[in-house]
């Protein structure tokens, strides 16, 4: 056995095979619990060599109750759980997933926009119910010699921008900050800003992080400035799109119709005002979810905290 401990901060998983054996490189058996205490939190990880979490919260707080840890290793794409300065100023390093869903997560994307273009869902749900020639309720529009507007060109919305280029788009226009516009180009995009991808896009997918200057990304001045009629994909954190301020322009007409996959609480609350609109199409924050992603995400979320005790440079660091 190794002499490195390596904690698993989750129940999210039926089990942690893949880990297991990634980890086992190491000689390492990774122990799984979520600790429901301060108390108990301190206990699990003061002398931990490496710590994975999925939802957990791990804020300075935490981190500061690591005495030993080298590595925080994320299961997932994004990583605003983790106070990645905190983490630094310790000289752990934080890990994340960044590549395991971006086929996945395009798929959804796309599979939402189809179903808002063609009313997919709507139609379903009024045909049980017994009615029928529903054009007239919601109209469909054609997609070619339209415009599609993405928010962020990362691994998820270059994948989608790759996948859809064929679908006779008047123009795919891009706001993604820190991306080089050859890059886009070559890819079939135009780089521009949010005013333009606002203004200017029929249907708008949004692809990237949570951090301060996106939240709230899309508020009532933003929707003001899209299109009427047009159409709005969240594939990406809750947050980036205030849901008080979707549900008037879907209730307005503003917006066509929306495909959500993400929330400001989640699960969906009861009482959310999404819940009873007709226009949007609502996912259970899986577009993350094939059965081949969780392989992908589970050991490469196991290969970070490897490659950080080895002492080598992860792939995947963030900090």
């Amino acid at each position: 056995m190794s002499d490195y401990k390596v904690v698993i901060l989750d129940h999210r998983y039926d089990h942690y095979d893949y880990e297991t054996e990634v980890l086992g490189e190491l000689g390492i058996k990774p122990l799984v619990a979520f600790p429901e205490s301060e108390a108990a939190a301190r206990e699990l990880l003061h002398d931990a060599d490496g710590v994975m979490c999925n939802l957990y919260q791990m804020d300075a707080s935490v981190i500061n109750m690591l005495d030993k840890c080298r590595v925080i290793s994320r299961y997932g794409v994004g990583y605003d759980n983790v106070d990645v300065d905190a983490a630094a100023a310790k000289g752990i390093a934080v890990c994340n997933v960044p590549d395991y869903s971006m086929e996945d997560a395009s798929d959804h994307a796309l599979a939402l926009l189809f179903n808002c273009t063609r009313k997919i869902s709507y139609k379903d749900r009024k045909i049980r119910d017994g009615q029928w020639n529903l054009h007239n309720d919601q109209p469909c529009f054609r997609m070619t010699g339209r415009t599609l507007g993405v928010i962020g060109f990362g691994h998820i919305g270059s994948t989608l921008v790759r996948k859809i280029s064929g679908f006779g788009f008047a123009e795919i226009l891009i706001d993604s900050p820190n991306t080089e516009p050859a890059l886009i180009g070559v890819a079939g995009g135009r780089k521009t800003d949010l005013d333009e991808v606002l203004r200017r896009s029929d249907y708008i997918s949004i692809h990237c992080p949570l951090k301060e200057d996106t939240v709230n990304m899309f508020d009532d001045r933003a929707f003001a400035k899209m299109k009427d009629g047009s159409i709005l994909i969240n594939t990406a954190r809750g947050p980036i799109v205030n849901e008080r301020a979707l549900c008037r322009a879907l209730e307005s007409g503003k917006l066509a119709a929306a495909g959500i996959d993400v929330y400001d609480e989640e699960p969906l609350s009861a009482d959310s005002p999404l819940r009873r609109l007709e226009n949007v199409t609502l996912t259970d924050h899986a577009a993350w979810y094939s059965e081949e992603s969780i392989i992908e995400l589970k050991t490469k979320a196991a290969r970070n905290v490897v490659e950080v005790l080895s002492g080598k440079e992860p792939q995947y660091k963030v900090n």
